[in-house]
């Protein structure tokens, strides 16, 4: 297993055990598990969880120079594989359909996470530290320049469509509440 991408293969086998989990419940029950169900209801709240801490935990570290919570680089790749699992774990709890909101935030979930990995190759062209600092001098003064620009356009489309989603998640979640719980 290579270091460089160990986030991308613990979120891998952790999509393979919750697809096994989720292949019982099929089968078990017979039927695709219902998003307003306890098992879709669960794996989308736990999935929604996951987006959050994707969205939160790792912000607030980058933001916080005075206070170590430990390295840069391993709250990336938490960032990483919460923002591949989480995710994945929504589109699980959608029940394969994609109607109205819920529809629409799953577009947003799968365009966030496509963003997700142009910005990990944009980030991975640049040379950091175990700190994730950026190292001067290794590439030519230009490709450094050209990849920053890259990467605050990619911040510029990347942040905006993160806000769009939660809004959308939490609009999602009023309206399932609202519809499912205080209608009956």
């Amino acid at each position: 297993m290579l270091r460089g991408n160990r986030e991308l293969w613990l979120a891998f086998l952790a999509m393979l055990l919750i697809t096994g989990l989720y292949g019982l419940v099929m089968l078990f029950t017979r039927e695709i598990p219902p998003a307003s169900e306890l098992f879709g209801h669960g794996i989308g709240i736990v999935g929604f969880m996951m987006m959050l801490m994707t969205e939160t935990l790792y912000s607030l570290r980058k933001r916080s120079r005075s206070v170590r919570w430990g390295r840069m680089s391993a709250w990336l790749q938490f960032h990483i594989f919460t923002g591949l699992v989480g995710p994945y774990m929504v589109l699980l709890h959608t029940s394969w359909k994609f109607n109205g909101i819920a529809g629409i935030t799953t577009l947003f979930t799968v365009i966030i996470v496509v963003s997700g990995f142009i910005g990990r190759y944009i980030f991975t062209r640049i040379p950091r530290t175990l700190d994730g600092l950026e190292i001067e001098g290794t590439l030519s003064q230009e490709a450094l320049k050209q990849t920053r620009r890259l990467m605050a356009l990619w911040h510029a489309i990347h942040i905006p469509i993160g806000m769009v989603l939660f809004i959308s998640a939490f609009v999602h979640i009023g309206a399932a509440l609202y519809y499912a719980t205080f209608l009956k």
